[in-house]
């Protein structure tokens, strides 16, 4: 892709999640367009269609997010889900999830979604093991309130609904008297 193409993408992406983030959803391509200071045009060759543009971002999102967590292997399982929500915190994550209600889940995208499953059931399991996490409460579980806590609109790793959650989950040790 030409120098020139790959910026107009960049801000045809960048313009879009602004507009989702700010007015949710429903966002034309028209206001995106002009928001990205491009033609109508230009970013109808770059995204034929609302859906592919919100299926690249959704794509991009996902990748970053199991990058992410690859990389926090190497931290200790509750400081790594810690990590985890501050990440998520900052990523539209509510975009993604409407767009898994709304439609089939693209092959790319159904393999993104198995391997985030799979490395964040290995990391909760880990965080049960080392005894850092409740596990009273199955992997999926887990993983389906941590969902709840990020991957709605205006998530914060700080917000109270997150810090609720995760000092609940987290493994009380019994005190010394």
């Amino acid at each position: 892709m030409r120098a020139d193409a790959r910026r107009n993408r960049q801000r045809i992406v960048g313009a879009a999640l602004g507009l989702f983030a700010e007015h949710g959803p429903g966002v034309s391509m028209e206001e995106i367009a002009q928001a990205a200071d491009l033609g109508v045009g230009t970013l109808y060759r770059h995204f034929p269609d609302r859906r592919a543009l919100v299926e690249d971002i959704a794509e991009s999102t996902l990748t970053a997010l199991r990058d992410q967590l690859c990389s926090s292997r190497k931290m200790g399982p509750w400081e790594a889900l810690l990590d985890m929500v501050r990440y998520c915190a900052g990523q539209p994550l509510a975009l993604v999830t409407s767009l898994a209600a709304t439609a089939p889940a693209s092959p790319s995208r159904a393999r993104l979604t198995g391997e985030i499953d799979a490395l964040l059931t290995d990391l909760i399991k880990r965080a049960q093991h080392e005894n850092d996490m409740r596990s009273d409460f199955t992997p999926e579980q887990i993983a389906g309130l941590l969902n709840v806590a990020i991957c709605r609109p205006g998530a914060r790793a700080d917000d109270p609904l997150t810090t609720v959650l995760l000092d609940g989950l987290r493994e009380t040790r019994p005190t010394a008297t």
